[in-house]
């Protein structure tokens, strides 16, 4: 719930720094004003498989630093497998599937010693022929397993809907947490995808499930196309989603996901944020 004088965080992604060090990526957003980042651990930012205690140590203190907050996301393209995005994920056969559990357990001990509070995964694409029945049971396996490491550090798992997966609607998560079955699962629900999977209206999608949100992720998109757009380049009603978040208590993070920007990543961070602090004050 909303907390009387408490701000609403705002988050960058790291993800939207690609061509930045991930330290000058931090240094920017926290001159900009945001409140915290989202990190995605990636082949050259603070990567889980090759990190040493030491990376993560001073990646907190320059957290404490710079007094920003943060949180995991787990969605980097390439740092599990060079040659295929996003591979593999929980609904490979098994032996891939563990190398996807093995990575967000190691996201979710680095939350932990970075006292992030949720890690956010999603579910990947079916591998061709796979039953969307048996697809679900592989989701579920791998996610019930994920849940007991995060839930004894006190961190939370967010589950995103992404377009073009398995699971890319809000509907779908409904299944998965009904399947999953756990306390530390939660929904990260992007409100762009809303309208990339021609779901519905955000705000209303927003207010149905405020109670399971654990991170809001925002950007502009247009019906039918998954394409993270600059704010007010797309069809997101943001009046609506913000009076939808006073509205339902829900009191934060909003994160703001621009992946696709990278290559005017300062810009971008300081137009998102200008656009929405009057939003989410």
């Amino acid at each position: 719930m909303s907390q009387p004088g408490r701000r609403t965080p705002i988050l960058y992604n790291t993800n939207g720094f690609a061509f930045h060090r991930l330290e000058d990526a931090v240094r920017i957003l926290a001159a900009q004003g945001y409140d915290g980042v989202a990190l995605t651990p990636d082949v050259h930012h603070l990567d889980p498989l090759r990190a040493s205690e030491g990376d993560i140590e001073a990646f907190g203190r320059l957290l404490r630093e710079t007094g920003l907050s943060v949180v995991i996301e787990t969605g980097a393209r390439f740092v599990l497998d060079p040659g295929r995005k996003h591979r593999p994920t929980l609904l490979d056969e098994p032996r891939e599937a563990s190398r996807r559990l093995d990575f967000l357990k190691r996201c979710t001990d680095l939350a932990a010693a970075l006292r992030a509070p949720v890690v956010s995964t999603w579910s990947g694409a079916a591998p061709a022929g796979l039953d969307p029945e048996e697809a679900l049971d592989r989701l579920a396996r791998g996610l019930s397993r994920l849940c007991v490491h995060p839930a004894a550090c006190g961190v939370r798992v967010g589950f995103e809907p992404e377009p073009g997966m398995a699971v890319e609607t809000v509907e779908g998560w409904s299944r998965v947490r009904e399947a999953v079955g756990h306390p530390a699962l939660g929904l990260t629900l992007d409100v762009g995808h809303c309208l990339a999977t021609r779901e519905g209206d955000p705000a209303r999608i927003l207010r149905r499930h405020a109670a399971e949100i654990v991170v809001l992720q925002v950007d502009d998109h247009r019906p039918g196309r998954h394409d993270h757009l600059m704010f007010g380049e797309g069809e997101v009603v943001w009046a609506d989603v913000a009076a939808a978040v006073r509205e339902s208590g829900w009191s934060g993070p909003v994160e703001v996901e621009l992946s696709r920007h990278s290559s005017e990543a300062p810009s971008a961070a300081a137009k998102s944020l200008a656009f929405l602090r009057p939003l989410f004050p």
